[in-house]
């Protein structure tokens, strides 16, 4: 496409996993149309949804050689490039969702981004999936004892790993674009997701129940590539930057949405949805995770957040 005589426009290969009617899709939705707008058409941006450049590690490796120029991410896998950001997946570590966001609004997360640089990896802004809750399709869980033996598929993530193992269960780790088929299967029994994930997912037709645990808050990230940034001009780099709040943005705004809509839905498809659960039995039995944690990584990053004051 010519623009007015202008060089040829850039197309910014965007990649997520989830459905091209999710809460990514809105959040890639938002990043095209500021990126487009702001660079009066010098870029275009091309979205491709549900795991079609791969999964997230996949796609993360992409950025790092550049073969994809943005992902929009969950930050399960994001720990195995840059280990700091794996603070972020202890679980019970947020009290609400007030208290993430301004947290990640914060110098914490802009350091966090920063974090990401030196990986070649560009962390441009932080965005959101939520709280995440456990769905199976073997028994509801309302204490830690529901879980012994459930063969549960967690991220690719050795916190949350850690986590379901001191629970008693047997974690699992996939790339999500597998998850739909290996529940369907029977190859696991259970996963943990946002309301919002198990929505867009449909993850009712494989799964018979829900309990909102809410046992870690999971944001997402905007990210982009070294390669491509090492390419832009300072005026460029503040269009993407301009292009990622404004997704971050608009997802938060879905996630609210979902958040207060979705269960209805899930129930309506026929998932059982327990509600009443007390999360002090979870928080005492997956407490060596933090010791674990605190032995590899340090106190310095979770004590800035344990002690935040929004």
């Amino acid at each position: 496409m010519i623009l007015g005589g202008a060089a040829e426009a850039r197309e910014i290969q965007l990649g997520h996993t989830l459905s091209d009617d999710s809460h990514y899709s809105v959040g890639a939705d938002a990043f095209k149309e500021t990126l487009e707008e702001v660079s009066d058409g010098e870029f275009t941006v091309r979205e491709h949804p549900a795991g079609s450049l791969g999964g997230e590690r996949d796609m993360i490796e992409g950025l790092q050689i550049g073969t994809v120029d943005a992902v929009i991410t969950s930050t399960g896998p994001l720990g195995n490039f840059v280990p700091e950001t794996y603070v972020l997946d202890l679980p019970f570590l947020f009290r609400d969702y007030e208290h993430a966001r301004s947290v990640l609004d914060s110098e914490i997360g802009d350091d966090l981004l920063a974090k990401m640089e030196p990986h070649n990896i560009i962390g441009l802004a932080w965005s959101e999936n939520g709280f995440r809750h456990m769905t199976n399709s073997r028994n509801a869980v309302q204490e830690p004892s529901d879980v012994d033996g459930m063969k549960i598929r967690t991220m690719e993530n050795q916190v949350h790993m850690n986590a379901f193992e001191e629970l008693g269960a047997s974690p699992t780790p996939m790339a999500f674009p597998e998850l739909f088929t290996a529940l369907q299967q029977g190859t696991v029994d259970a996963q943990e997701n946002p309301v919002t994930v198990i929505v867009a997912t449909k993850f009712w037709e494989v799964q018979d129940h829900i309990s909102l645990t809410g046992h870690v808050y999971s944001p997402a990230a905007v990210l982009g590539s070294g390669v491509l940034w090492s390419e832009l001009t300072e005026q460029e780099r503040d269009w993407f930057n301009q292009a990622a709040q404004a997704s971050a943005e608009a997802t938060r705004e879905e996630v609210s949405r979902l958040e207060t809509e979705g269960l209805d839905l899930l129930r309506e498809n026929g998932m059982t949805v327990v509600e009443d659960v007390d999360k002090t039995p979870f928080q005492n039995a997956i407490e060596p995770v933090y010791e674990s944690f605190k032995d590899e990584y340090g106190t310095e990053m979770l004590n800035r957040i344990q002690n935040f004051e929004d």
